[in-house]
């Protein structure tokens, strides 16, 4: 995708004008130095074309070219024939879809001011205002007794003492930062009492991971304490998961607003670890599969079919308490849910900006979905 080409201002602002009647969509992302925004292009490209499709006008917004005052705005619109990226003119937006790509993007101060003016505003609806924290998200989902049997033993990493009390509860532990993504900075812990270096530390790298063996707890928390580099972490029970081939897997579910404003599945896939990799995460070695063949392999169809249905079930019941816990109205989440290998259900993660599935049946309806409850909001915006 090639360099933004300025158009003819005045010509570009008739052209807004005339279709100023169109339902408007602008995705917001940041401005960036030498790429002019940052952010998935191709994903931004995609919603465009599917904007097109849906009847609504689409383009991308920068957090300083965001003007709540004003009735037309710069903003920028992708090119496939030249493959470029345009400068324009477009009215308003009368919805605002956040997709600015990184945390420490979105917790500038200049960028936390036009979130929080945006949600102030009665005029701009705007999609999950920002990301998700991990431990208030296990704090979200402890609130109800339907969904708290899903949630992994998971405490804040605060102390060498903490970190024991709870090896002695849990002799298998993950460590993971609170603002982490696609399983960068997690780190396992296995207490195996019988060798004479106990404590077994596995670290991810970005396609394998590092292991260290210590002596006594004191060094296993110096060393983490060195990796974590200053980040906040929790601790979490870890999970045996089921395993295909002596590879452990979890489920990747989508799940978006539809027509009629309520949750609903957009789908579900499947990733396997890498052979070297402690997380499944497709950046750190992991593989895409078929989440139905997975569970066929381990525990044959009749089971597969009732986890998988289970599952579905699990990650709308969660979704539904996250944005009750949240206090916002989300439209969109990803979440990673794990099957131990007893068949037992777990809630490892929510993202609130869903990164893109790569399965192309998912990856149409994920893009449908949006325009399908940006419907729904407009018609009922005013009832």
């Amino acid at each position: 995708m090639g360099f933004v080409i300025h158009e003819d201002t005045a010509e570009a602002e008739i052209l807004a004008n005339s279709r100023i009647k169109q339902p408007v969509l602008a995705i917001l992302t940041i401005e960036d130095d030498l790429q002019l925004f940052r952010g998935n292009r191709h994903n931004f490209a995609d919603l465009i074309d599917a904007g097109k499709e849906n009847g609504f006008l689409v383009y991308v917004v920068t957090a300083n070219q965001l003007k709540l005052n004003r009735k037309t705005i710069n903003g920028f619109t992708y090119d496939p024939g030249t493959d470029t990226w345009m400068l324009q003119k477009f009215p308003f937006p009368h919805l605002i879809y956040n997709r600015i790509p990184l945390r420490e993007d979105e917790l500038q101060p200049e960028v936390r001011r036009k979130i929080a003016a945006c949600l102030r505003n009665p005029n701009v609806q705007i999609f999950n205002p920002k990301f998700f924290n991990k431990w208030s998200l296990f704090k979200w989902l402890r609130q109800s007794r339907i969904t708290k049997p899903y949630i992994p033993a998971t405490s804040r990493m605060q102390s060498v003492s903490g970190l024991g009390r709870m090896m002695l509860q849990h002799r298998f532990l993950y460590l993971k930062p609170v603002s982490g993504k696609a399983g960068k900075g997690i780190m396992t812990i296995q207490l195996q009492p019988e060798k004479p270096l106990p404590y077994r530390l596995k670290i991810q790298g970005n396609k394998g991971s590092t292991t260290y063996n210590c002596g006594t707890i004191g060094k296993l928390w110096t060393r983490i304490k060195k990796e974590s580099t200053g980040e906040r972490y929790i601790a979490q029970q870890g999970i045996h998961l089921a395993a295909y081939n002596d590879r452990s897997f979890d489920l990747r579910a989508l799940i978006q607003k539809n027509q009629r404003g309520q949750w609903d599945i957009s789908g579900i896939g499947a990733r396997l670890a890498g052979s070297m990799s402690i997380t499944t995460h497709v950046p750190r070695g992991g593989s895409i599969e078929d989440p139905e063949k997975l569970l066929v392999g381990v525990f044959g169809q009749d089971e597969a079919n009732k986890l998988l249905t289970k599952a579905r079930n699990t990650a709308l019941v969660i979704a539904r308490q996250i944005e009750r816990g949240s206090r916002r109205s989300l439209a969109e989440m990803s979440m990673d849910l794990g099957i131990d290998q007893a068949g037992n259900i777990w809630f490892f993660e929510a993202n609130a900006k869903p990164m893109k599935f790569d399965e192309p049946d998912i990856r149409k309806r994920s893009l449908d979905r949006i325009f399908q409850y940006s419907s729904y909001l407009l018609r009922t915006k005013d009832k």
